[in-house]
């Protein structure tokens, strides 16, 4: 398990790395795990550009990015509509550029190859950019239309509850600071956190800096460094910025480097902010809103106290209602000195953003709240100068009104970023995990240990090697080189038990060695660390928008044009009319007021309880928890896509091997048909095999003939012309002998007969629900092996479980028919697909789906990524190889069947939430304006004053965001808890 969750930190970006279809997480591995450079070349994805006609808009990318989508052996697909091209990534052996253009072509577009860039070195970047000022759905749909506006981005996402955008983007076209530019052009403030995840950050703080002249010589010693991408020198705060390449230098080089510049006289460590900064910027805030919110106390309570309650205490009414000038009283001067201050210095953010909002033209919550304050404001403005120039003048102000308004709006924008910041503690936890300091030790040139130092665990570089003591924290990924213990890994896998570590292997930063002392050598560093990986996996997961969500987005974006013209408006007009021509009795308007002032009161509680922010907050939110609370649980669920076609799911498709079964097969029997001595049989076999060791079923046989040799590394014969022919088997030439090792159908290919012996063994092996591999030389059956590959041991209850929720249960393997109907009858599986290559799962997938499935695939190996990619939910069981993992929607990180049913579960949760928040916040509008707009006052006189519209409209969001907080408290299915754990 160890090992593959390292394997996440080898998805590195190689060529096109970012240009995925589904961008929301590590790339892929340059080649499959166990190949080397040279057996890889072929299994390296080719780069293909095409020239589409006729795409006119997202739509049409989408139409044609879905129909390659669809295709075998297609790694990344992006379209850009701007330019009409498409490119894509994909493997040979599974596909071709012309099958890729006839694809496109089916969806209705002309597509010419422009030319194969395979060997090109121009890569899509990923820069992930932190947003402040952004109020509601409008703000963020702004911001990613005017990112996806410029030339060279190849995709924007705006996260409105994160504040964050992540963009890719061409480099050799547009750079990163352009991009910070388009956003702040925007009306917005932009600030980088990442660009390229090639690339490790980090940053210095220098002591003993007096000149630029010594800043410029510490910035030319770095750069000449290997391994140093960018350096970026802030004098003013004695401070250095690094990008670098973690497997060639580190930050204790770059120390080193600093201290030695200048005659020793400079003094170099982390910059102290480095630990904190990711939280800073949602603590800055919360306090923002905090003393604003105190502020506006301190002015609106003294006004609401002049205006609604000291007025009822007979001796303070007097000198309240005392004249000053005319029929100007002291009470109206006092109301107007207190509620400026607030209109116009605390709520100036107000100001702001409705500025912003209306030069772009997209109107937002900020407008809403500016216009309904300035109407309650700028009246009573008029009111007190019309009863200073008046004798006979009785008015009356609403200077309460607005006051009271930015009070409770900024009150309820605390608690929004108060309950936010609470959505992504699952990113906060799995960044303390990392430890703060770490025993490095120094090595002499033998191996032993000569000295041991304490350092900052960011100050680990590639080969280090690192003491691990009982109850410590692994503070690297790395291998084990010494010593044996128990290492608690359920902080990162959700595995509750402690798995046990000896020299060779693996170990995850940020796990906790429980009893013996581990020395382990450091393997991935930085940005590299499984830890890393996975934060980044799951920030993009809540950055990734659910289909659902689009809805928000275009019912937000007319919105507010919609209340201020049409409902707002409306409103005041039509009580205005109804008073001035008399058409409901004068007893109904407050002794207070007139008929203007009545209306003009309604007409500010439509404008602002009418703000769509909770919408906008309703799926963000609950995804940014589900795939939290997915991630603590071992399940990483890769965006709000991946949730959403999960909980449609009503089709689950199991490979075999390693998913239903253990995979982990041993040899069981062997009948040899000849005469020939049992070890030199496996000794042929063993060398054929060890080619294809990365299959479960060549590992079988070859740790099965290591027995028989015992040794411990036995070096086997030459294997020439090895091929590989996938579901089938495999061919060599050993000892200048043809061996064939596969099953039937191989043989039949190679026009090999299959003696009535053999079809008997086979026959036998199958019913037993073994896999039979028989074994030719020169053209002639010579044996037949039965492997046994022991089922999982909650498969069974898995499936019986996935019935009682109406999910049909489908297996499909390349094994032989008699095996897998064994297999599928011991587990309750009905349906069967047996003898499947690669790409006939995937179009087995695509069976499925036009039948009106909706279909996970669960698989393992590389011969399922076709079927991952195809199926509308690919869950990729963690032990698996890379490429499964990558190409999956859900990542099953301990390995267990019932995180399928987990993952779906969970996901019906945090569906049902987000409806639930969009009833509430649809349900609110619906039953909100009509009360603001006085639909119950004629009846029963009640009216909702501005003020508590305002309170109203700031809770319906501190709602939807607690309601999905709830999901924090999710607990799998209470019948899960007594399965048995798989292995």
């Amino acid at each position: 398990m160890a090992t593959k969750i390292l394997a996440l930190a080898c998805l590195r970006s190689e060529g096109s790395g970012h240009l995925s279809p589904r961008p929301h997480y590590p790339s892929m591995p340059r080649y499959p795990k166990g190949v080397t450079v040279e057996e890889g070349t072929t299994n390296i994805p080719s780069k293909a550009l095409f020239s589409v006609t006729g795409m006119t808009c997202s739509a049409c990318a989408a139409s044609v990015e879905k129909a390659v989508k669809r295709l075998p052996g297609i790694r990344q697909a992006v379209l850009d509509v701007l330019n009409n091209r498409a490119q894509v990534l994909f493997y040979p052996s599974f596909v071709n550029e012309e099958t890729i253009r006839e694809a496109i072509e089916d969806a209705g577009f002309e597509a010419t190859l422009v030319r194969d860039d395979s060997n090109n070195e121009t890569s899509v970047q990923v820069c992930r950019i932190r947003i402040q000022g952004m109020t509601c759905t409008s703000c963020s749909s702004t911001v990613e239309s005017a990112l996806q506006s410029i030339q060279g981005v190849v995709k924007a996402q705006v996260a409105l509850a994160t504040e964050e955008a992540e963009v890719h983007y061409t480099p050799n076209v547009v750079t990163y600071n352009q991009i910070l530019e388009a956003v702040e052009d925007t009306g917005f403030e932009a600030t980088l956190i990442s660009t390229g995840e090639d690339m490790s950050r980090i940053d210095l703080q220098v002591e003993g800096i007096r000149t630029h002249r010594s800043m410029r010589l510490i910035e030319n010693s770095l750069q000449a460094l290997p391994g140093v991408q960018g350096v970026e020198t802030h004098p003013e705060l004695n401070k250095v910025s690094l990008s670098y390449k973690p497997h060639l230098t580190g930050p204790r080089n770059f120390i080193n480097v600093i201290e030695e510049t200048g005659s020793r006289r400079f003094k170099a460590k982390i910059f102290p902010e480095e630990g904190g900064r990711r939280n800073s910027h949602r603590r800055e805030e919360i306090k923002q809103y905090y003393r604003s919110f105190l502020w506006s106390l301190v002015f609106t309570i003294p006004v609401f106290l002049t205006s609604m309650v000291l007025m009822y205490i007979p001796g303070i009414k007097h000198g309240l209602d005392a004249k000053v000038v005319n029929m100007l009283t002291v009470g109206e001067i006092v109301r107007w000195v207190l509620a400026t201050p607030v209109q116009f210095i605390i709520g100036k953010r107000f100001y702001s953003g409705a500025y912003k909002a209306l030069r772009l033209g997209s109107p937002n919550m900020d407008v809403l709240i500016a216009l309904g304050t300035n109407a309650a404001y700028f009246y009573s403005v008029y009111s007190v100068l019309r009863a200073a120039t008046s004798q006979g003048f009785k008015g009356t102000d609403f200077f309460e009104t607005s006051a009271m308004l930015i009070s409770f709006i900024l009150l309820g924008k605390y608690l929004e970023v108060l309950a936010k910041g609470k959505t992504s503690n699952a990113i906060a936890k799995l960044m303390n995990l990392t430890p703060d300091t770490a025993i490095l030790l120094t090595l002499d040139s033998e191996g032993n240990v000569v000295g041991e130092e304490e350092i900052d665990s960011r100050l680990i570089q590639k080969n280090d090697v690192i003491k691990i003591i009982p109850g410590a924290k692994v503070a690297s990924d790395g291998f084990v080189i010494w010593g044996q213990s128990h290492v608690n890994e359920s902080m990162i896998t959700g595995e509750a038990r402690p798995v046990a570590k000896r020299k060779g292997d693996t170990v995850i930063g940020g796990t906790v060695n429980e009893n013996g002392v581990l020395h382990v050598k450091a393997t991935w560093v930085g940005s590299e660390s499984a830890l890393s990986q996975i934060v980044r996996l799951v920030e993009s997961a809540q950055m990734a928008k659910a289909p659902v969500q689009k809805l928000a987005d275009r019912i937000s974006k007319y919105f507010v044009p919609l209340v201020v013209i049409l409902i707002s408006f409306s409103t005041w007009l039509a009580w205005f009319l109804a008073g001035r021509f008399h058409s409901y009795p004068k007893s109904w308007i407050p002794s207070s007021m007139d008929s203007f002032q009545l209306a003009l009161q309604f007409g500010i509680s439509v404008m602002v309880i009418a703000c769509p922010c909770a919408l906008g907050l309703a799926t963000p939110t609950a995804v940014m928890v589900g795939t939290g609370v997915g991630a603590s649980q071992g399940i990483l669920i890769k965006g709000g896509q991946a949730l959403e076609n999960a909980h449609k799911v009503n089709c689950v498709v199991f490979d075999k091997t390693g998913t239903l079964t253990i995979g982990k097969p041993v040899v069981v029997n062997t009948k040899l048909l000849t005469n020939m001595v049992l070890r030199e049989f496996y000794e042929l076999v063993a060398a054929v095999e060890v080619v294809n060791s990365e299959h479960p079923l060549a590992k079988a046989i070859v740790e099965y003939a290591k027995k028989l040799r015992d040794e411990e590394n036995p070096t086997w014969a030459e294997a020439r012309d090895f091929v590989s022919i996938a579901g089938h088997g495999v061919k060599a030439i050993v000892r200048n002998k043809e061996i064939l090792v596969g099953n039937k159908t191989l043989l039949a290919d190679h026009n090999v007969a299959l003696p009535v012996d053999a079809e008997d063994i086979l026959a036998e092996a199958e019913a037993m629900a073994q896999t039979g591999i028989i074994v030719s030389i020169n053209r002639e059956v010579v044996g037949v092996l039965a492997v046994s590959d022991p089922l999982k041991p909650a498969a069974q209850e898995v499936i019986s479980f996935l019935k009682s929720m109406k999910i049909r249960s489908i297996m499909v393997t390349g094994d032989n028919w008699g095996t897998a109907n064994s297999i599928a009858r011991e587990v309750g599986i009905e349906t069967v697909i047996a003898e499947a290559k690669p790409e006939q799962k995937a179009e087995r997938v695509k069976d499925l789906q036009a039948s009106g499935n909706r279909v996970a695939m669960v698989g393992d190996g590389i011969n399922d990524s076709p079927a991952l990619v195809a199926a509308d939910v690919g869950m990729a069981i963690g032990a698996g190889t890379d490429i499964a993992i990558e190409a999956a929607d859900i990542v099953l990180m301990k390995s267990n069947l019932e995180d399928v049913i987990t993952a779906i579960d969970l996901s019906r949760k945090t569906f049902s939430r987000i409806r639930l928040n969009y009833m509430w916040a649809l349900g609110y509008n619906l039953l909100g304006i009509p009360i603001a707009a006085g639909a119950l006052f004629p009846s029963i006189r009640f009216r909702l004053p501005p003020w508590v519209a305002g309170a109203a409209m700031a809770a319906s969001s501190v709602s939807v965001v607690c309601c999905s907080l709830l999901l924090k408290y999710y607990r799998r299915p209470k019948k899960l808890d007594n399965l048995r754990y798989g292995a």
